[in-house]
Parts: C-alpha cells; structure tokens; sequence
C-alpha cells in the first residue's frame, strides 16, 4: 500500500496536510528545506520530515541533488500539463524572441497579480533559478523587487520595515529599473525592468538573468529591455 493510501485510509487529515505541504514546496520553488516548510507551516519539524517523505516516496516530490533540498515531482509535472497555461500570444513571443536574439543571457517575461509573481514566458535556454519562490520572498530577486517597489510606493509606510530594505526599493523607484545578485546562483545577477498600462500600473516585466560581471554596468542592455518594455506594453495591458 503507498503512502498516499495509507493517509487516506488511516488518517484523513494528514491528507489534507500532505497537500498543503505540497502548495508550499510549489510557492518557495525548488531547493525548499524541511526546515523552511516546517517554519513556514508551522508544522512539527518530525511532521513535515514523515510528510514529505510520503509525497517523495509517491513521486510527488523529489530529493535535490544535495539531499537538503525538495522540488516538485513528476506526476506533479504530469498534472500540470493537463492545465498548463495558456502561452502569450504570438505577437508578445516575438519581441521577447527577438531581444533574446540580440542578448546574450536568460531573458524571462513575467507577469504581476495579487499572488506575487508569475513567469509567462521563462528562457528556454536559460531557465531561470528563481520560481514561484519570489512569491513568497520577493525581496530576493529583481523581478520580485520590482513589484515589492510598487507595492511600497503606494503606501505611506510599513511598520517595522527593513531600513536598508527600504532604500533599495526607493533606488529602485527613482531608477526604475531592479538589479539583485542572485543568491540561488552565485556569480550571476538580474536586471527587471518594468512595462506599464496606460494607466500607469506595473503589470508585467522584463528579467535579463546573466553574468554579474557582465551586467555590474547595465547601460546597453537597459536601452534594449526598454525598448522591448515598450513594444511589449500595448500587448499586454
């Protein structure tokens, strides 16, 4: 009898633990700890070690390579397929398609809503190295700061709010442009830049995911995202 059997048959509200165990592994992105999930849960640290074991033993889950971490399984990735996404239309795909021809470096679409941050349209030969993982921490990484800057701005104040935090996001506003080195792939940094409707609102950016020697001073690849920010505003407000 599998895991998942014995939880439905024994205990049905483990069930529904297991399952919440997943959601999380799926909003931090790969690489999530049983620490971190126990912490954020606020699960017993044994609980969420017997739960995750389940779901790695049904093949919902499996062990990063360094054996701390977690990721989503592959009948998760078979479920997803049977909802995946619509992608963006064609038109959206060929300005990304085309900066992605004149940089060298992963270049991702992605989009904004209340849940935080949403990649449309990921490299396929630069996947990036931050998920749904930005939101649930959006300060670490420059597409989940970008929207972090909006959502600060809009508002007079937040009590008890990192002050070197909080610099930085005003950097990025007077900039307006996001640039973060990333701390799940060392050497590497990115740059977001926003696209706006007509109104004003940020609804979507633009993330060049490369070398951080390489964007350390990101004059020309600023003008080309730009440019691709503006072509791409129209299609997607």
């Amino acid at each position: 009898m599998t895991g998942a059997a014995h939880l439905g048959a024994r205990q049905p509200k483990a069930i529904q633990s297991a399952l919440t165990v997943l959601e999380e592994v799926a909003r931090c992105g790969s690489g999530v700890t049983a620490r971190e999930i126990s912490d954020s849960l606020g699960l017993p640290k044994a609980t969420a070690y017997r739960l995750l074991n389940l779901l790695v033993q049904d093949e919902y889950l499996v062990r990063m390579p360094d054996l701390r971490g977690f990721a989503l399984g592959r009948k998760v990735v078979e479920l997803a397929r049977l909802v995946a996404p619509a992608q963006p239309p064609e038109a959206v795909r060929e300005v990304v398609d085309r900066l992605r021809s004149r940089i060298r470096g992963g270049i991702h679409l992605v989009r904004y809503d209340s849940d935080g941050v949403r990649v449309i349209d990921p490299d396929p030969d630069y996947p990036p190295s931050v998920s749904v993982r930005s939101a649930r921490a959006l300060e670490t990484s420059a597409m989940g700061r970008l929207l972090l800057a909006e959502r600060r701005g809009a508002e007079s104040g937040v009590l008890g709010e990192d002050p070197d935090l909080a610099g930085q996001l005003a950097t990025v506003r007077t900039d307006g442009y996001a640039y973060f080195p990333s701390p799940w792939a060392p050497g590497n940094g990115c740059l977001a830049i926003p696209i706006r409707n007509r109104e004003g609102t940020l609804v979507a950016g633009l993330c060049l995911s490369a070398p951080a020697a390489r964007i350390g001073d990101p004059a020309e690849f600023l003008a080309l995202l730009r440019m691709g920010a503006r072509e791409l505003a129209p299609l997607l407000a």
